[in-house]
């Protein structure tokens, strides 16, 4: 019961986002809300799960040859949907950068050309919308895969070594906060 209220939880979590990234991606992508060690470890607008996986690895042992081939499966293809999207959106930027310091842009006295190529911005910035969705399904489709990996014992396990995982990335940034500064 635990396991699927989480699960339910996630998923409920996953719906608000999604209106989130229809309002401000960007506010989503930076990741305001969430601590400076939180923060450094954002992928996307939240974790890359193929690193939670890893760090899964240690709290679900011992697991059977069947269940290890389904977790590192499941590791090798969230790796590559990760690096693709990665990819992606590094051409997106790329895209974006170019748009934006066209000459089209630079010489603002013909308004016609200038807008359309603000446009042609704006279009590519929905783009990033969808870049945030498809990393959120990863996640997503990511824990409900290991759920269906792993029995109920071992998932809660997971479940509680995430929790901790980002308590302890919370607590780190309030001692970096708190620390004494050297002038």
């Amino acid at each position: 019961m635990f396991v699927e209220n989480c699960l339910a939880h996630y998923d409920e979590m996953i719906n608000l986002k999604t209106l989130v990234i229809k309002s401000d991606v960007f506010h989503l992508i930076s990741g305001m809300w969430k601590t400076p060690a939180e923060r450094c470890f954002m992928w996307m607008g939240g974790f890359r799960p193929s690193e939670l996986i890893k760090m899964l690895l240690g709290h679900i042992e011992p697991l059977t040859e069947q269940q290890i081939l389904g977790v590192c499966g499941l590791q090798q293809s969230t790796q590559e949907t990760e690096e693709a999207l990665s990819q992606g959106l590094e051409a997106l930027h790329q895209s974006l950068l170019d748009t934006v310091t066209s000459d089209a842009l630079s010489c603002p006295s013909n308004m016609a050309n200038y807008m359309g190529q603000m446009a042609i911005a704006m279009n590519k910035l929905t783009t990033l919308e969808g870049f945030v969705r498809q990393a959120d399904n990863l996640r997503q489709q990511t824990l409900h895969r290991l759920h269906h990996i792993l029995t109920t014992r071992q998932m809660a396990r997971c479940l509680l070594a995430i929790a901790e995982y980002f308590h302890r990335l919370r607590a780190l940034s309030s001692l970096w906060l708190a620390r004494p500064r050297q002038e």
